[in-house]
């Protein structure tokens, strides 16, 4: 297809971060609603602009897979907060790319699964992508940046942010948030809540070209001395209200990719970390070191309407939800199979920019 093309999606699930997809799809001239998933029997047979919180679309969701599958989309938008491999197979076996944010960078951590999902890929001729913000876009931006360098010792990615206001405890207790400081089994939650990380790294290895010996996890925790109350859980003074994760791709003895993230709740923590601001710092060490500072503002518009700190929250859905989205074009024309950055052209914003 040209580049000016209009892709035909399908939406998958409308909470946080497929409401932003939803919104973006709409307001984006190169791509074409024509259907949607709804997980649960209330948002069946209602408008996926209502659901999305946004003028009606005309665009009813519905909860029968082989009906939107009858659509003939050339992607499926997949944001589902976990990968179901079952649903995805059904879905790649059919002939539907997919473009997906629901913690999959390579499926490397799938075991069997990623096996069954390359080879529906195969028997549908789709191809399957995953990305984010992070993991995902981060990793992107430093691969970009070791573009500058005749020489490469290391490459960190560094994350960071204050998560107080972020209220998921379905997605932050698995990586220790309320789990008491003493629990012997916070180093594996560690490993296992943050295990995309590790496909991040052998997102970062393949482009380097390196064979790694190991990818291992060090985690460090920090406890609030205080009761920390938000708003749907309340984290007990003892318990875990930090939680630092370093994913670090071994070779040759030596760490060549660290991807960490430091996340943090409250002002009461034991240690007392403290942040430089939030968002990701990425190195890469060598000849010439690189050096990135990534922040996210809002925009004038949207702090001008803002009327809680909650409004400024979809900024992180945005941010989750567009990168695979801009991959469309490059995943409908790639070959069958799992498919990441590195086998797939630098995507490019189309859609975007207001020309009127």
């Amino acid at each position: 297809m040209p580049n000016n093309a209009s892709y035909r999606v399908v939406q998958w699930t409308t909470g946080n971060v497929g409401k932003s997809s939803v919104a973006a799809i709409a307001a984006n001239p190169t791509l074409e609603l024509v259907g949607c998933y709804a997980w649960s029997d209330d948002k069946a047979g209602r408008d996926v602009g209502e659901l999305a919180g946004i003028e009606p679309l005309g665009v009813t969701a519905s909860n029968d897979i082989d009906e939107l599958l009858a659509l003939k989309p050339d992607a499926v938008v997949y944001n589902p907060m976990w990968i179901d491999v079952d649903e995805l197979v059904r879905i790649l076996e059919s002939g539907v790319n997919v473009v997906a944010s629901a913690s999959f960078i390579t499926g490397r951590n799938l075991g069997e699964g990623r096996a069954r999902l390359a080879e529906a890929c195969q028997r549908g001729g789709s191809t399957l992508f995953g990305s984010g913000v992070s993991p995902g876009f981060a990793e992107l931006l430093a691969i970009v940046a070791g573009t500058a360098c005749d020489r490469i010792d290391k490459i960190t990615i560094a994350e960071s942010a204050d998560t107080t206001l972020y209220d998921s405890p379905d997605t932050e207790r698995p990586v220790g948030f309320g789990a008491a400081i003493d629990d012997p089994d916070l180093q594996p939650m560690a490993a296992a809540g943050t295990a995309v990380f590790a496909e991040a790294v052998q997102l970062v290895a393949d482009a380097l070209g390196i064979e790694l010996d190991d990818i291992t996890c060090v985690a460090e925790y920090a406890q609030t001395t205080e009761d920390l109350p938000m708003a749907s859980w309340t984290i007990p003074a003892g318990h875990v209200a930090g939680v630092f994760a370093s994913w670090r791709g071994i070779a040759a003895g030596r760490t060549v990719i660290d991807i960490n993230v430091r996340w943090k709740k409250g002002q009461t923590l034991e240690p007392d970390w403290k942040l430089d601001g939030d968002g990701w710092k990425i190195t890469i060490d060598g000849r010439p070191t690189v050096n990135m500072t990534v922040g996210f503002l809002p925009p004038p518009d949207m702090i001008e309407n803002a009327k809680t700190l909650e409004d400024f929250f979809v900024l992180g859905h945005i941010m989750t939800a567009l990168p695979p989205i801009h991959a469309i074009p490059a995943v409908v024309a790639a070959a069958p199979g799992i498919a990441t950055y590195n086998d797939l052209p630098l995507p490019q914003p189309r859609g975007v920019v207001s020309t009127g």
